[in-house]
């Protein structure tokens, strides 16, 4: 991504470091007030992004909003910020500060987007896209779900693409609009990366197909293509078939690994 190496080498002095914490630290904050200080039930509503209160010069709604709690339940609450601590510092120690303010800046873009298409945006889906971005990145990771069962972390990945899916396919304007706008951020930085990911799995699943569909109509004969040896030869010796030469080919143990590839004339 030659894009973002340029903008962090221009930009990188306006990076904020430790991002998260603020983040975590404010919306515990703004959850402290909400359900102890607030008598009259509005404070949420009145820091929520409603492009409608920005245009009246409510320009605070354009960032409060990513401070609103995902809960009003104190223990998950604890559970929720620990793990949002936990992915944005250790994306932020992958990616450096530059870069990890980008990628939840471009996901602010997009809630943005969502709320000047429906009239609200919140941050569930900006939140996801963390989630998914640490998915990606460390998909062998455990956690302890419900502080019991371990668990990887890509397993927990399946139904957070569900729940994006349902909501783009079955749910109201504004869960579609912040589903697709937020995930934008996500894509920039691991959509090339996935395509070629996708694509050397579909080569791959192709051509392990073609080799078994040639073994189905074509005799194995084991005969080493090298040195000709059979298995009347040397009843010890064993025989396998390369999956790199065109067609089926057969080899000994001493050639499998020491032999040039055969090639049609068309790869040629």
């Amino acid at each position: 991504m030659n894009w973002i190496d340029r903008l962090e080498k221009k930009y990188r002095k306006y990076s904020i470091p430790n991002l998260m914490t603020y983040i975590v630290g404010i919306t515990g904050l703004v959850f402290l007030i909400s359900n102890f200080l607030d008598t009259t039930g509005t404070f949420i509503e009145k820091i929520a992004l409603y492009p409608s209160a920005v245009m009246k010069g409510e320009v605070w709604r354009l960032i409060t909003y990513i401070f609103i709690p995902p809960s009003s339940s104190p223990i998950f609450i604890i559970f929720a910020l620990y793990f949002y601590y936990l992915i944005g510092t250790t994306l932020e120690h992958e990616w450096g500060s530059f870069r990890f303010n980008l990628y939840y800046l471009l996901g602010m873009i997009g809630a943005t987007a969502a709320a000047l298409i429906t009239g609200y945006a919140d941050n569930i889906y900006l939140n996801l896209s963390l989630f998914l971005a640490f998915a990606y990145l460390y998909p062998d990771f455990e956690i302890l779900l419900f502080f019991i069962l371990p668990i990887k972390i890509k397993y927990l990945t399946y139904i957070n693409w569900i729940f994006i899916i349902v909501g783009v396919l079955f749910g109201p304007l504004s869960s579609k609009a912040a589903a697709i706008a937020s995930l934008i951020n996500y894509f920039i930085f691991f959509g090339k990366d996935i395509f070629i990911d996708f694509k050397h799995r579909n080569h791959a699943y192709n051509k392990k197909k073609n080799f078994k569909e040639k073994a189905k109509v074509i005799p194995l004969t084991r005969k080493c293509t090298v040195c000709g040896i059979t298995p009347e030869d040397d009843p010890n010796m064993e025989f396998r078939f390369c999956s790199e030469c065109e067609g089926l080919h057969c080899y000994c143990m001493n050639h499998i690994k020491n032999h040039e590839h055969i090639k049609s004339s068309k790869a040629e």
